[in-house]
């Protein structure tokens, strides 16, 4: 578990399926994280057992103030990457619910995760990529020192790569 100010980052629960629907279901949410979005809770409900609770460096982003899961933050499977890495480095992914678009909370949460990877993972450098319309995404990843590194294409999808080196 990692804590922030305003956010606990805690691994996903199979009762976090009614909260992960409601903000996985919205179309702005999945269209720039590039997954379908969620048709049901038990879409969502699998989600989290197949994908999301396999997956020990991805946590839920928990609001402190309700207690509810509002976006998902952490590192892509070995394999699933985006663009090539470098020795002891991981991708990093990220999505937050329409909602909390432009609170601060992304970024927030991404310093938390970017702790836990240079003191508990040991990581030399952590990339990130983005679709290039995703421009929220884009400024989180300056916010939190990422260095852009380069645009490519990704299966026809015009995309960013930024690096952060950890040590």
């Amino acid at each position: 578990m990692i804590e922030t100010e305003r956010l606990t980052l805690r691994r996903w629960r199979e009762d976090d399926a009614d909260a992960l629907y409601k903000y996985a279901s919205d179309e702005r949410v999945s269209e720039l994280a590039l997954w379908p979005c969620h048709d049901s809770v038990d879409m969502s409900r699998e989600v989290i057992r197949s994908f999301f609770a396999p997956n020990p460096d991805l946590f839920a982003m928990v609001l402190k103030s309700t207690g509810e899961p509002v976006g998902c933050i952490g590192l892509v499977p070995d394999g699933a990457e985006h663009h090539p890495l470098l020795d002891n480095e991981r991708e990093v992914g990220y999505w937050i619910g329409y909602p909390y678009w432009g609170h601060g909370l992304t970024p927030e949460a991404l310093e938390g995760l970017i702790c836990y990877c240079r003191a508990e993972l040991r990581l030399n450098s952590l990339l990130l990529t983005t679709d290039c319309r995703n421009e929220a995404s884009m400024r989180v990843a300056e916010k939190c020192g990422f260095k852009f590194l380069e645009n490519y294409d990704k299966e026809g999808i015009a995309s960013n790569a930024y690096r952060l080196a950890l040590i």
